[in-house]
């Protein structure tokens, strides 16, 4: 192996000196490398440079020093001398200690009742695993984290009474024992609660969720966080979504501050990292990440053979962050002070992760000969050190002072987004079955020795007696609310706004649209053909267009509006841009040319469905977060609607948003010429799986703006029991005859699922058609069909929901049976067809599986025409023959039915194939 300066290389045999090459070769990509590949033609010259920065170092400081190497970096710019871009520093803190700030509060106290917390949340998952519940809970993630947090909240986070409005906090999931043992010890939780950990039904009343879910805790939690990834994606959209409302002068958040802590495994999803860019494009400086780096992910390392800290450092510097690291506690300062021919430093880059977790699960002396002793220069450096000294040598994320310094320099820092990555050790404090072990995650619980020995360590005042008791249930720890530790933590607390984490779930009344803004929709196409997403867009506008309701709706389309028609919004809504518009447009002249504006109204995120999500349910839930209420109505791709984002709509279902979720180009036939992929033929399936989400699959204009305006009181009235949902709703893009509003609608069958959109005109044998979307005209066509050739009667039905319709009738079949005494409710559905003499016959532009949703709750003979299998491109009525769905597929299989009662001649059925050609493409 090459020699490096200062590190001693022992002799080795020709096997260990090709590890050792390997070894070296996969490191390089963690260190910064600035000389490698350049020659040092005059080392006493340079040795005189680097003596002369030393020198200006100690005379002047560190922030001295960085001014005067960022001059000539600059310089070397302007000179044409190619200098590489720095994507990582060496393993040590960013923050010099001659910058680090004071630390403002009582150390000593704050870590008393931390060590109070810690007990409190790892006792809480161990007594959930007794006899009898054994619901399990995460330990080690809070005790390894706590630090990070109380510096949080003792010095930063602000609360919700803070004259600011409070900041955002989007905790991480593993570690919510934590939170609910602060809130124990603020007197918001009881030992009861605690107790409640897991058992959401059997313990109601006193019930905690395992995770940060606020639908569970509505007035507690505000950010679900445990789908990892969606956090990190949510936390960077929020804080777009706080500059949003500021530049738009709807509410001043320039004094609110967004937080995301997040693990360093974590940071391997998609998610994690995938929307960086959007936070440094639009330099959110109000949002900070602080990633926990333990470099353990849930069964082992996250970069055993690299150094994962590294990593994220290029990482986030390459997409425009802040970086600052934590990674060494005060008790390394000195050592690093002595350390002038950099023997530390080096060792401390060229040692990987695992390495660095096997250290913190054996002692001391072990740290003594694996790490310090690999040069002659280090070993010497603590040599008067103690193993036990050796062993307290902490990391930077469990220390207050350095803490302290990262966050209060990230909220100050101006112009980017921060992340601190900080490096801690995971079940620290827990004792050697748990601290940096790879199973930590999956341990739930403390033996009696590790009971004591936790004690012992955070120096708890309870007995061996009280532990032996009973070792399933340890006591709770609080001295009262009237200890001077507590009256400590609670004047932070009120000082800085309150409690954290807090959601509040009443928010202002908002006016909604009146009548005549729905008169657009209501009025129909005309003679002219227009598909419903057409209908749709004239409706938005004149909402939009609502003197007082207007400004709230946050139109949100990834990178289709002209697609969608929505390309007439550019020049009076105009597309949001703190930035504003800087270049001239390409189509300016234009009449819907692009316009960009810091007080636009349209949220475009690009060819980002997961990030138009996430910016979705920041707004959503705007009315909670920051009592404003928002209507988000995000238009997209159905096919890559749930599809695609499901998991980030179950988030947003848990954070209780609202808002309306278009389901553009819908269809598995009617975007035929787009092919596979584009053709969505289930999104309403997917939707169904999703409590908080109501679904529509709405034919003409007139039923989206009964929809809307339902959703709209719903959503924002103030008076529904649960007005915490989402609306999807279909739109297509196949223009045909958009019909005015009939005067006898039967508005509460458009809204409740179903209604008899076109009543039989001859008599004859009888038959009921139910159809949804852009089924319905050619439905409406096999009725005339089947009346003008074959004699029978059809009724046609615009099912304006499959899902909503089952959702009734199960609801229906519930109440019965919790209460069997009681007159059995008859299901909408069924009420609405009550008389509906004649076989059904059910035809979507979805798979089968849609309408056969509602078939246990039809009591008459029913047959399901559907688009099952892969979509391709052709054309809609080849498309629409292939699956057999079309106006003549609805006839034969109509008139088969008939056969089979006895109701039309035998011949008939093959009578019709034949003359339709329903084998023909």
């Amino acid at each position: 192996m090459e020699n490096i300066p200062g590190l001693a290389v022992p002799r080795c045999t020709r096997n260990e000196e090709k590890m050792d090459v390997a070894v070296e070769e996969h490191i390089s990509h963690i260190r910064s490398g600035l000389t490698s590949q350049l020659p040092d033609r005059d080392p006493e010259e340079t040795a005189e440079w680097i003596e002369s920065f030393d020198d200006l170092v100690e005379t002047q400081g560190t922030e001295r020093a960085q001014y005067i190497v960022r001059s000539l970096l600059q310089r070397a710019g302007a000179k044409s001398v190619g200098v590489p871009m720095v994507t990582t520093t060496d393993y040590v803190n960013t923050i010099p200690v001659d910058q680090e700030p004071d630390f403002p509060g009582d150390e000593q106290v704050e870590r008393r009742y931390r060590a109070w917390m810690r007990w409190n949340a790892a006792v809480m998952v161990h007594r959930g695993q007794r006899p009898g519940v054994g619901v399990g809970g995460h330990i080690s993630t809070y005790a390894g984290a706590a630090t990070l947090y109380e510096v949080g909240f003792n010095h930063f986070f602000k609360g919700k009474d803070h004259p600011s409005g409070g900041d955002q906090v989007f905790f991480q999931g593993h570690a919510s024992p934590g939170m609910y043992a602060r809130a124990f010890m603020e007197g918001r939780l009881s030992e009861e609660d605690l107790d409640g950990f897991r058992q959401e039904k059997s313990r109601k009343g006193h019930a905690l969720p395992s995770y940060p879910h606020p639908r569970s805790m509505p007035d507690f939690w505000e950010f679900p966080t445990v789908s990892m990834g969606i956090g990190p994606m949510n936390a960077i959209y929020q804080a777009q979504s706080n500059r949003y409302l500021q530049n738009r002068g709807i509410k001043d958040t320039s004094g609110q501050h967004v937080w995301a802590f997040l693990g360093d495994g974590e940071m391997d999803e998609p998610e994690s990292r995938g929307l960086l860019q959007l936070a440094a494009n639009e330099h959110l400086d109000n949002l900070t990440f602080v990633v926990n780096c333990n470099l353990q992910r849930l069964d082992g390392p996250v970069r055993g053979n690299g150094k994962i800290m590294q990593e994220l450092e290029a990482f986030f510097r390459g997409a425009g962050w802040n970086v600052i690291k934590v990674v060494w506690g005060r008790e390394w300062d000195a050592l690093l002070d002595a350390d002038t021919d950099n023997s530390l430093v080096e060792i401390m880059n060229q040692t990987p992760d695992g390495d660095y977790q096997t250290y913190k699960a054996e002692s001391g002396g072990f740290v003594r000969e694996h790490f310090f002793g690999k040069s002659p220069q280090t070993k010497e450096m603590v040599a008067d050190m103690s193993d036990t000294q050796i062993w307290n040598l902490k990391r930077g994320g469990h220390d207050y002072h350095k803490m302290y310094a990262a966050y209060k320099a990230a909220t100050e820092f101006k112009g980017k987004p921060t992340v601190i990555l900080t490096k801690t050790v995971k079940g620290y404090g827990l004792g050697p079955h748990f601290e940096g072990r790879n199973a930590t995650h999956q341990m739930k619980k403390l033996t009696l020795e590790d009971l004591k020995a936790f004690r012992d360590h955070l120096r708890i005042p309870i007995t061996d007696e009280q532990l032996e008791a009973d070792p399933y249930l340890p006591p709770y720890y609080h001295p009262g609310m009237d200890a001077p530790e507590i009256e400590y933590m609670m004047e932070h607390r009120a000082a800085l706004g309150g409690a954290v984490p807090s959601r509040r779930k009443d928010s202002k009344p908002i006016h909604l649209p009146e009548d005549k803004a729905y008169e657009v929709a209501a009025r129909g196409s005309g003679k002219q053909e227009a598909a419903t997403t057409m209908a749709f867009v004239r409706l938005l506008k004149d909402l939009m267009r609502d003197k007082d309701f207007g400004k709230r709706v946050v139109p949100v389309v990834p990178d289709e509006s002209r697609t969608f028609g929505m390309d007439s919004f550019f020049p009076t809504a105009k597309i949001y841009n703190p930035g504003g518009q800087n270049y001239l447009s390409v189509d300016r002249e234009l009449v819907l040319a692009y316009k960009e504006s810091v007080s636009g109204q349209l949220i475009h995120p690009g060819i980002n469905e997961a990030g138009a999500v996430a910016a979705f349910t920041a707004a959503g839930t705007s009315y909670a977060t920051h009592d404003e209420p928002l209507v988000p109505i995000y238009v997209f791709y159905s096919m890559f609607g749930f599809q695609r984002t499901g998991d980030a709509f179950w988030a947003a279902g848990d954070q209780m948003a609202r808002g309306f979720i278009m389901g553009a180009t819908a269809g598995r036939t009617t975007l035929t010429g787009e092919g596979l992929q584009h053709a969505d033929g289930h999104s309403p399936i997917l939707a169904s799986t999703n409590p908080a989400v109501i679904t529509y699959d709405p034919a003409y204009g007139y039923e989206i703006g009964h929809i809307m305006k339902a959703g709209l009181q719903r959503m924002y009235g103030g008076k529904h029991e649960d007005p915490n949902v989402m609306y999807y709703i279909t739109l297509y893009n196949e223009p045909y005859q958009q019909p005015k509003e009939p005067e006898d609608l039967d508005v509460a069958g458009v809204l409740g699922g179903i209604y008899l959109a076109s009543p039989a005109t001859v008599d004859g044998p009888r038959a009921q058609l139910l159809a949804s979307g852009v089924a319905v005209p050619w439905t409406i066509e096999a009725q005339r069909l089947l009346a003008q050739e074959w004699g029978v009667s059809a009724d046609v039905w615009s099912v304006t929901s499959w899902n909503e319709l089952r959702r009734d009738g199960l609801a229906a079949e519930e109440e019965s049976f919790m209460d069997p005494t009681a007159e059995p409710r008859v299901p909408f559905v069924t009420a609405q067809l009550a008389g509906a003499t004649g076989p059904v016959i059910a035809v979507t532009d979805y798979m089968k599986a849609v309408p056969d949703q509602i078939r246990q709750f039809v009591p008459n003979e029913f047959a399901t025409l559907g688009a099952d299998g892969f979509g391709f491109s052709d054309t809609r009525a080849a498309a629409r023959r292939f699956f057999k769905i079309d106006a003549h597929s609805v006839v034969v299989r109509t008139l088969q039915m008939l056969a089979k009662r006895g109701e039309v001649d035998a011949s008939v059925p093959a009578a019709a194939f034949a003359k339709y050609k329903l084998d023909e493409i």
